[in-house]
């Protein structure tokens, strides 16, 4: 079901539950809306809610803001999947990562232009090609290495946002990790109004070859997390820890709206 519940611009995290923050419940549901977006001519944000975004949301205002702006937002990360099931709301897995392939077929289909924004000029180069080359008629048009130290709130970030624009792509992946990249989806509703931003993360690179993924068994069992982890501890350890933090106030706050729900 697509969630019909309105957030005001008074409230703050602490205010909202974490589940409504998520407006769109299934692929079908997701892939039908952007089309409908592609067909009005109107742009869109898509976000991908996972535990490190909420975690970031509870110190960064900004961050909750920028989320609030988005017009779609899903679940990325089998714990809000978990998570919403025990809530009695449940939820569809849809990574950043596997959305591109759908959205990239969609858009060839319906012959929307789309832009390319993040990693590396190598990585962008060998992305945009798989995705050609996998999609015949699909056209990227746009393809932005921002520099290192990149300001989703400056002033490089206006232009390359106007020159997004000015290509007519009218899907943008966005992989610049978060909390950047939904910070520029957010701004780019407004300097690039019928464009479509999607954040990805390190969806490219997988894209491009550039960086494996752990293997769809993996996967599967639930445990990209801890793949993730092994591979890079010194960046990721601290991460996970804090989102193993808040997952019993996560655990509970799902029992009260399933007990409300019943």
């Amino acid at each position: 079901m697509i969630c019909d519940f309105k957030m005001t611009e008074s409230r703050t995290y602490a205010e909202t539950e974490f589940l409504d923050l998520v407006s769109y419940t299934t692929h079908g549901e997701l892939l039908d809306s952007v089309s409908d977006y592609w067909q009005n001519c109107r742009g869109f944000a898509l976000a991908t809610l996972n535990l490190d975004h909420i975690v970031k949301m509870r110190h960064m205002p900004e961050f909750f803001e920028a989320y609030k702006a988005h017009t779609h937002v899903v679940a990325d990360g089998n714990p809000i999947v978990w998570l919403s099931r025990i809530a009695g709301r449940p939820i569809e897995l849809m990574p950043g990562s596997d959305l591109i392939l759908p959205l990239s077929k969609l858009a060839a289909e319906q012959n929307v232009p789309i832009a390319l924004l993040g990693a590396t000029k190598e990585t962008l180069n060998l992305a945009a090609d798989h995705l050609e080359q996998a999609y015949p008629g699909l056209r990227v048009v746009a393809r932005i290495a921002p520099p290192f130290g990149f300001d989703p709130a400056g002033d490089d970030a206006a232009s390359q946002l106007r020159t997004i624009r000015a290509s007519g792509a009218k899907l943008c992946f966005l992989a610049l990790g978060a909390p950047k990249q939904e910070l520029l989806a957010a701004r780019g509703l407004e300097l690039a109004p019928e464009c479509g931003f999607v954040s990805i993360g390190a969806g490219l690179d997988f894209i491009s070859g550039r960086q494996s993924r752990a293997p769809r068994w993996v996967r599967m069992l639930a445990l990209e997390w801890l793949w993730r982890a092994l591979g890079n501890p010194s960046r990721l350890a601290a991460r996970y820890g804090r989102c193993i933090l808040i997952l019993p106030g996560l655990f509970w706050q799902a029992l009260k709206l399933r007990y409300l729900r019943n």
